[in-house]
């Protein structure tokens, strides 16, 4: 009769061995696809941009996600199956039939620590520097499982399309800009970026979404001079604006035939009283519309980046704003949609004015009705909707399906909207409440 082989020989000994190197490839492959999906392409692009070879490697692998995820788990699941397969086979082999459920056991505490919660836990804290580290390997890992991915991928596909599921491995499933904007509202929500950092970001991101409607002065309150008025009346006026562009209408306030500049208008003045020709009689025959520039007229569909774009283009800080059907609509200015970004923007000639939005001691909030939602939102961290209504005013005549007199009071969107004042058929004063 034979006797048994020994328990602890040699191939004892080599299954442990296996077993073990087993568990640190899988320890590998978790922690790498942890880094590579978790990695910030932001990060890794600034990397590279310094010559981080492993950080270019990352990029250039997490452009196909779906090949990157299928690769690692194809060569992750094949080790974990060997390993929980040499572990069955060991402890069968030292404790009989109990050695199945033993196993089990111990590779899935094994597993669990090693394989998967420790380098996982690595990796998401160090996720670019760690996929810079693996992206060599995967990359090669990649190369070799490729075909098999591929098979894998196209099936998946069918049985998918069996269900009325289309994939499209090249559409992004966030947005850059939502990626951004989610991240900023994070860290201020969690005291990492102030409010203000938060604004003037987001501002900048929101211009290509905007149009110039939504930010331009209502033609009426713009000021306009009559290009037929005396030279002293018309001088008069420039010098009692508090703007330095003002628009020449002539006849009608919606014909512009021009627009004057105070600097333009103060040394062609300057000219005719102090100048080698100065004579009252050219005083007297002096036209506005001489030194006036050409009216630029912009569609109010335009968006804010692009309107932007143009006044640099043009060296021009000043459009007149028209609709399809070109009458006058209003006006903008390089300044309004600076202080999309930056805020509210006031000079020596704006600090009397009256502030649009002033708080009570009781919590209320006196607001101008003119006042733009997205403004009033932005300074009272509020989230109004601003779909069917550029200002406050149009929001609160929106929901009421009419105009209200002064004193009624409306409940909508979790605010209380008190009317203090109206003027003819426009809201000048609201009181808002957050209920």
């Amino acid at each position: 009769m034979e006797s048994p082989a020994p328990l602890l020989d040699a191939a004892f000994f080599a299954t442990i061995a296996a077993i073990v190197l087993l568990l640190l490839l899988s320890a590998f492959f978790s922690g790498s696809e942890t880094a590579l999906t978790a990695a910030s392409r932001g990060k890794l692009r600034a990397r590279a941009d310094r010559g981080d070879r492993g950080a270019e490697r990352a990029l250039e692998i997490t452009e196909d996600n779906e090949r990157l995820i299928g690769s690692v788990l194809l060569g992750n699941n094949m080790v974990n199956i060997l390993a929980a397969s040499l572990a069955t086979a060991l402890f069968t082999r030292a404790f009989g039939e109990s050695g199945v459920a033993l196993a089990t056991l111990v590779m899935t505490l094994l597993v669990l620590i090693f394989a998967e919660v420790l380098p996982k836990t690595y990796a998401i804290t160090n996720a670019e520097t760690a996929a810079a580290r693996v992206s060599p390997v995967i990359r090669l890992v990649i190369l070799v499982v490729s075909p098999v991915v591929s098979a894998v991928r196209a099936l998946v596909r069918l049985l998918l399309a069996a269900f009325g599921v289309r994939t499209d491995p090249d559409s992004h499933i966030l947005a850059v800009r939502e990626e951004i904007a989610g991240a900023l509202q994070l860290g201020h929500s969690e005291g990492l970026v102030e409010k203000e950092d938060r604004d003037r970001i987001l501002g900048a991101l929101d211009l290509g979404e905007r149009t110039v409607e939504e930010i331009m002065l209502h033609r009426s309150q713009i000021e306009m001079i009559d290009a037929d008025l005396p030279p002293e009346e018309i001088l008069s006026r420039a010098l009692d604006s508090t703007h330095t562009r003002l628009p020449l209408f002539r006849g009608d306030p919606e014909n512009i035939v021009g627009v004057i500049h105070a600097k333009d208008l103060l040394r062609a003045m300057d000219r005719l009283l102090r100048g080698p020709d100065a004579s009252a009689e050219k005083l007297k025959e002096f036209r506005a519309l001489d030194v006036a520039r050409k009216p630029y007229f912009v569609p109010e569909t335009t968006t804010l980046d692009d309107q932007m774009r143009e006044f640099l283009r043009r060296h021009s800080h000043f459009a007149l704003v028209v609709d399809e059907y070109g009458a006058l609509r209003g006006l903008i200015t390089l300044e309004d949609i600076l202080e999309e970004i930056v805020g509210e923007i006031t000079d020596e000639f704006d600090l009397d004015a009256e502030h649009p939005l002033r708080q009570t001691e009781d919590g209320a909030v006196l607001v101008d009705g003119a006042m733009t939602i997205r403004d009033l939102n932005r300074a009272m961290d509020w989230a109004l909707p601003d779909e069917e209504a550029n200002t406050i005013a149009g929001l609160v005549i929106h929901e009421a399906q009419s105009i209200p007199t002064q004193g009624q009071v409306f409940s909508f969107h979790g605010f209380r909207f008190e009317v203090l004042q109206r003027q003819a058929n426009r809201i000048t004063r609201l009181k808002i409440r957050p209920l």
